[in-house]
């Protein structure tokens, strides 16, 4: 991008290329705007976009008419029939919520009245039996919620496929350059600084991910991130012993749903992610080894003796 380009008439600038920023891209070069997205990696959908677990959820916890409940399940009904038209590969596979023991079962009933409040279709509660015939290999439990249309999708398809539709309606991404700096232009408007290169737009939206609360704070904005941390670990020699997703009861004060199982799109079989509030939003490495032991008896707390986990 040069600095006369950097000026030359867009629209909107939309500064990050994951799939909020590509999805956002696509939506407004739709509508007829001229969209550049400025992007700091090589390709889009480099960032926490590919650390998705890529699952298609279904609204169960959010609050009955909140923002987050009414847009998850809009968003569950755009994204599979997006995904359809657009070849993105996808599953509806479903997802069970497994109760043992009367603390679960009073915090699973809780659990269902929220996800009907909000407007959740085609739930179904399931007794010892239906859950056998679903999952054969869980131990015996009490009560679970069916959810038939939870699913998985690609995350680094959906991105593509996003950027592709942006691309097609003129939108231009130009990657491999980070914005510094925003400022707020008294006109209206913000302009944004890459290097020696500038623009100023009309419509900036800020889609940067772990660093989007830090240039928000430059025109003003004080929304901090507190970095939310998520480990995965494989569970091995587990293809087709599954065939769901399966979640505990939400465990009471935890930030996450629990340890979990996740089943990927070519068969693989994970656990996790947890959730762990950290102060280093760019720790990205693996796991440590002291978290192996515990996220094994949290898994064999939900899904009985299991292979071997790494």
């Amino acid at each position: 991008m040069t600095h006369a380009a950097a000026n030359d008439g867009f629209d909107a600038l939309v500064i990050g290329a994951g799939v909020v920023g590509a999805a956002i891209a696509a939506a407004l070069a739709a509508r007829g705007l001229a969209v550049l997205v400025i992007e700091r990696a090589r390709q889009e959908g480099s960032g926490i976009t590919s650390r998705n677990s890529g699952v298609i959820h279904s609204g169960l916890y959010y609050p009955p008419g909140s923002l987050k409940a009414d847009t998850c399940l809009r968003g569950q009904a755009l994204l599979y029939a997006w995904a359809s038209a657009r070849a993105v590969a996808h599953a509806r596979i479903g997802k069970l919520v497994i109760a043992r023991g009367p603390a679960e079962l009073e915090a699973l009933d809780a659990l269902e009245a929220n996800a009907r409040a909000s407007g959740v279709a085609d739930l179904e509660r399931l007794g010892p039996a239906a859950i056998a015939r679903r999952e054969p290999a869980l131990p015996r439990a009490e009560s679970a919620l069916w959810c038939p249309n939870t699913g998985i999708v690609d995350p680094h398809g959906l991105t593509r496929s996003l950027r592709a539709a942006a691309e097609a309606d003129g939108a231009i991404f130009a990657m491999g350059l980070e914005v510094t700096r925003l400022v707020a232009d008294p006109r209206g408007g913000v302009t944004a600084l890459s290097g020696d290169d500038e623009l100023r737009a009309p419509i900036v939206v800020n889609a940067a991910g772990l660093d989007a609360d830090r240039l928000a704070a430059r025109v003003g904005v004080d929304r901090p991130i507190y970095p939310c941390r998520g480990d995965y670990f494989r569970l091995h020699g587990a293809r087709g012993r599954y065939h769901h997703l399966i979640y505990p009861v939400r465990p009471r004060q935890s930030p996450g749903l629990g340890v979990h199982l996740t089943l990927e799109l070519d068969g693989g079989v994970r656990l996790g992610p947890d959730a762990e509030y950290v102060d280093r939003r760019d720790d990205l490495s693996p796991p440590p080894a002291s978290k192996l032991d515990r996220f094994h008896r949290a898994a064999e707390a939900l899904l009985g003796p299991i292979p071997a986990i790494a």
